[in-house]
């Protein structure tokens, strides 16, 4: 994938997770604020919207190196693509105009908080 964008996300950790055990109210209200903090990062950061065909990866660096599975951050993918779509990136988030990769976890970097973002750049 080339990467055209970046934008980071506000978050030193993943604010949702497959193993998380919500109230449906609470996890609602967490997903709606990645959409619309997805929205308003896109729209700061000038993302052209209209886009026929994009690629979409989240990257977690935690603040340690403790084992995690990747797939536990795919409430917040799915989240932020949904954001990205809100703010008008692509008609859809359908596996036709969004390619949606697995989530990379990336080494601990000693004495640097968490941090979470996300490429969007052309289709493999």
């Amino acid at each position: 994938m080339s990467v055209d964008i970046v934008l980071e996300l506000p978050y030193e950790k993943p604010p949702l997770s497959m193993n998380d055990r919500l109230h449906w109210r609470k996890k609602a209200a967490i997903t709606a604020s990645i959409r619309e903090v997805t929205h308003t990062l896109a729209r700061q950061a000038k993302v052209p919207t209209g886009r026929g065909r994009v690629t979409v990866c989240l990257h977690y660096r935690p603040r340690d190196n403790r084992r995690r599975d990747a797939d536990n951050l795919m409430p917040v993918l799915k989240a932020a693509c949904d954001g990205l779509v809100d703010y008008g990136l692509t008609a859809d988030d359908t596996p036709e105009l969004m390619q949606k990769l697995m989530p990379v976890i990336h080494a601990a970097e000693k004495g640097r908080p968490g941090s979470l973002w996300l490429t969007i750049g052309d289709p493999q």
